[in-house]
């Protein structure tokens, strides 16, 4: 009895002291709760710079300084929880400029994943009618669009080229990029593509940005393009026809394929951030690139 009596009394005394404490802890505000998630969030990512490999694609990243490296686990904390994406996207890692945090309101990215799908065959890369399948495209978009918006993802549509496809013989590099616009965002969305190709697969690139930031992405675009290589022997040009398969698919399909089904909710992802304004609206973009610096120094 007198222990039931003393746990019950310890209980009683234990809940007004929890509530005391509690009454007497500061109320944070929606900017100090931010601030204070934001801090944790970057002290927990760990940027890379030089040499990676990419396990099980042939294919190494050589980061020079002027860009850094997050790798899957840390890009997928990006993409969903900073970015508000859903869960697996499946990137193998993501591309940023140095000196601008994930949370910078400023700052771009690249996703990097890979597609093992065969060799795609360049042999008929000089016939394709850019303007004829971007039409298409569009057409796909407006489809896709509709069942985005019954998932509650909103509206979308296919703009147009902000860059014309161009692919580069020598290197076997492809890129384009789309101009694309969400319901109720301010701006429209700049969707800047890579993809490498290499025997059994290709390397795929895209950029996330903002339309504004065009230039700034067609500056790093050489930059990006020079990072990216399959290794010897899982290169393009060691693709053997007796022993590897060959994609059923070409260089118009890389352009035009599963535009929204691959890519929609990547494409979003700075659109997310802005269309909620938290680090507009808060202006602590200046004060996360200040502290990532120093977590890179």
């Amino acid at each position: 009895m007198y222990r039931i009596l003393s746990l019950s009394l310890f209980l009683l005394m234990s809940s007004l002291s929890l509530a005391e404490t509690d009454s007497a802890a500061p109320v944070l505000s929606e900017q100090e709760k931010y601030e204070q998630w934001a801090n944790q969030f970057i002290n927990s990512i760990q940027p890379q710079t030089g040499t990676i490999t990419l396990a099980d694609t042939g294919a190494t990243l050589n980061i020079p300084d002027e860009f850094y490296f997050l790798n899957a686990e840390d890009s997928e904390r990006v993409l969903v929880e900073a970015w508000g994406n859903p869960p697996g996207q499946r990137a193998l890692g993501m591309l940023f400029p140095a000196g601008f945090s994930p949370l910078d309101n400023d700052a771009w990215a690249v996703t990097i994943a890979y597609e093992e799908e065969g060799y795609v065959s360049d042999e008929n890369a000089a016939e394709i009618d850019y303007d004829e399948l971007l039409e298409q495209m569009q057409e796909d978009t407006r489809a896709s669009s509709i069942e985005r918006d019954k998932m509650g993802y909103g509206t979308v549509s296919l703009v147009g080229w902000a860059s014309a496809p161009y692919y580069d013989a020598s290197s076997n590099k492809l890129h384009w990029a789309k101009e694309i616009y969400f319901g109720g965002s301010e701006e429209n969305t700049l969707n800047y593509n890579v993809r490498v190709l290499g025997r059994k697969g290709v390397l795929v690139l895209d950029f996330i940005a903002n339309m504004s930031q065009l230039p700034l992405i067609k500056q790093n675009l050489g930059a990006v393009l020079d990072i990216a290589e399959f290794d010897q022997g899982s290169s393009y040009s060691d693709f053997d026809p007796d022993l590897d398969e060959v994609a059923a698919y070409g260089i118009g399909a890389l352009v035009a394929g599963k535009v929204i089904a691959k890519t929609g909710f990547l494409v979003a992802a700075l659109v997310f951030l802005k269309k909620f304004g938290i680090f507009i609206l808060l202006g602590l973009g200046a004060l996360f690139k200040m502290l990532f610096k120093r977590k890179q120094a």
